[in-house]
């Protein structure tokens, strides 16, 4: 079912290894122009282009795109004891999880009378995109909004896919996790379209601009969030999930199968990689892969993301070319399943979360771990972080010196700004001493 790479008996560089690491076809270029299309008729039309997409791409239409509060609030009293009770205990895990992410302020004294504060200033304003498609996910809402929350930010909007099971409205289990987190700001839109309207707003909804947008999506999201970057910021341009497994002869096979195709359910286009350096271990996951496959509800769905040129096995000659290979491939979920997984974690540069251990499933962390499963794809884990406070929340240095402490750098002032032809500079701080 997966194809195999076989890197034993070579040592690539890294370059070389990143041209071997398998990904899917995804490029967000080629649906540039439909997301700016689609951006430009919102901010044109307002919300009876948002209408009008809704129809064309989403469950048709909504009532009203502005959600009323008494359809969150029934959300919440209709939502199952067992699923109410789970988003809770994810809500307060993540919460607990997420506070270590905020820094407190911090004075840095430069000499007497000078000093420099650092401190982080959320942003007043996010927009939180939850996609619909293939699932409803109410666990996304958690991820994006506790985040905001802890990080301070005032005002929280969120938007999502009309559904057409149900009648245009946003999915009850995606408001019903808003309920519970206290937004009472929810649009029902999608794609693009959402996008846009959250970066520009809709003044006749009442949506106003948000500072921030988070959230993944599919790949006309991702290029919409290219689009507005610069008019606001953005997270990520999420990509399909990916996980990476390194596993030695030690690990469980049932286990390593049964995680590959938990990530396999979500998309076609999904990445499953087993790393391992035992070829006889290989041999019986790829057995396990074939009844776990066989006998999960996406079946369909879960073979050909198996299939696809974006999933392999890969053979390596021990868990250090292991290490190597998936700094290279920056995955979003990363499992280590071997003997001493510590041992390999200390080689582990880039990964968006790290799994250690047999009982550590990636599944733990889209839902309960306390982490957060809002994660960089496609590579980007080599370069950046996933959601996290950090994310809503801007560095600012606050500079404070009295005229003793000014006068006492003054000349050195005076001497760059005319070494770099800006006596202006200069003449700024002399200006205070005549």
């Amino acid at each position: 079912m997966m194809h195999t790479i076989d890197l034993r008996g070579i040592q690539p560089t890294r370059a070389a290894f990143q041209r071997l690491v398998p990904r899917p076809v995804v490029d967000v270029s080629v649906a540039l122009d439909v997301a700016s299309g689609l951006i430009d008729d919102v901010k044109a039309h307002g919300s009876s282009a948002l209408a009008a997409q809704a129809e064309r791409f989403d469950g048709g239409a909504p009532a009203s795109i502005r959600v009323p509060q008494e359809d969150i609030d029934r959300a919440v009293e209709n939502l199952p004891a067992d699923v109410r009770e789970a988003l809770e205990e994810a809500i307060a895990r993540v919460r607990e999880a997420t506070a270590a992410q905020v820094p407190p302020a911090a004075e840095t004294r430069i000499g007497p009378g000078a000093t420099v504060v650092q401190r982080w200033q959320p942003v007043e304003r996010a927009g939180l995109y939850v996609p619909g498609g293939k699932a409803a996910y109410p666990s996304s809402v958690v991820m994006n909004a506790v985040p905001a929350q802890v990080a301070g930010v005032a005002s929280i909007a969120l938007a999502s896919p009309p559904q057409r099971e149900f009648g245009g409205a946003v999915h009850p289990a995606i408001l019903g996790a808003a309920g519970l987190l206290g937004i009472d700001e929810v649009y029902a839109m999608g794609g693009a379209g959402a996008i846009g309207a959250l970066a520009w707003g809709v003044e006749d909804i009442g949506l106003d601009p948000v500072q921030v947008i988070t959230g993944p999506g599919n790949i006309y999201v991702a290029a919409a969030k290219r689009v507005v970057r610069g008019q606001t910021g953005i997270d990520a341009e999420a990509g399909t999930t990916e996980i990476l497994i390194i596993a030695d002869d030690t690990a469980d096979a049932r286990f390593v199968a049964a995680d590959l195709v938990s990530q396999a359910e979500h998309d076609e286009a999904a990445a499953s990689l087993l790393v391992t350096d035992s070829p006889a271990f290989a041999d019986r996951v790829a057995a396990e892969l074939e009844a776990f496959a066989s006998a999960t509800k996406h079946s369909e769905r879960v073979r050909t993301a198996l299939s696809g040129q974006q999933s392999a096995i890969v053979l390596v000659d021990d868990l250090a070319a292991a290490a190597a290979f998936s700094n290279a491939y920056g995955p979003e979920h990363l499992e280590i399943q071997t003997e001493n997984p510590d041992a390999v974690l200390a080689g582990i540069e880039s990964a968006g979360a790290i799994f250690l251990g047999p009982h550590s499933p990636v599944s733990l962390g889209d839902y309960l771990a306390g982490s957060n499963h809002v994660l960089p794809t496609g590579g980007q884990a080599r370069f950046s972080s996933g959601l996290g406070a950090y994310s809503f929340l801007r560095p600012q240095q606050v500079i404070r010196y009295d005229r003793p402490a000014l006068q006492q750098v003054a000349d050195r002032i005076v001497a760059l700004s005319g070494a770099e032809d800006l006596p202006a500079h200069g003449e700024a701080v002399t200006a205070r001493f005549l």
